[in-house]
């Protein structure tokens, strides 16, 4: 037979490894908070220093197909200003938007500007290659030579001769087809997903 007195002392006490488990858990607990509230702050302040000014973005219209012209202007402007420029970002959009901006630091104060260097709608077409590349050094470094692109802007400024030289030239609009013009009639079941603002 077993010994009446330790079967009774038994169920008496209680186990004490759930309590210690449970007072561990509060204070890890509180130290998990306490460790996320620390980091998520650095997180947002960090995310501003990871910004390199000046920053270029391409807004383009993914439904119009836009992103190959973006990318083609991202590449040209990171080829012709290589490290003078900080960042060079596409961002996706729709409504048959194309825009480029600059967020650099102002010239007044110590804040940072953005710039729309251009936009779709208001100039009616897309910029030239010389273009772009000449209104980012205008904001990036003014006393910068382009060589060859100031000199193709200074001639076709000079044969504009006095006309409007806001930068809208023949070159922006391109002669296009459609599916019918060639001859050609889309598949039955194709679906186009055509931006109604790019028509």
């Amino acid at each position: 037979m077993s010994d009446p007195t330790s079967a009774q002392s038994t169920p008496s006490l209680p186990n004490p490894q759930p309590i210690q488990q449970q007072e561990q858990q509060q204070p890890e607990s509180k130290e998990k908070e306490e460790q996320i509230q620390q980091i998520a702050i650095p997180l947002a302040e960090g995310h501003r220093e990871l910004v390199h000014l000046p920053r270029v973005t391409i807004r383009y219209c993914t439904q119009c197909k836009w992103l190959l012209r973006a990318a083609y202007f991202a590449q040209e402007l990171l080829s012709t200003f290589s490290t003078t420029l900080g960042e060079v970002s596409l961002v996706p959009a729709t409504g048959g938007v194309f825009t480029v901006s600059i967020l650099h630091e102002s010239n007044v104060d110590f804040t940072t500007a953005e710039t729309v260097l251009w936009d779709r709608k208001a100039e009616g077409g897309f910029p030239e290659t010389k273009q772009l590349k000449s209104l980012v050094r205008n904001i990036v470094d003014p006393s910068r030579d382009l060589g060859h692109v100031d000199r193709a802007l200074a001639k076709n400024h000079g044969k504009a001769g006095g006309a409007d030289t806001t930068g809208k030239t023949d070159m922006n609009v391109m002669p296009t087809q459609t599916q019918a013009q060639n001859g050609s009639s889309p598949p039955a079941t194709a679906i186009t997903d055509v931006c109604k603002d790019c028509e």
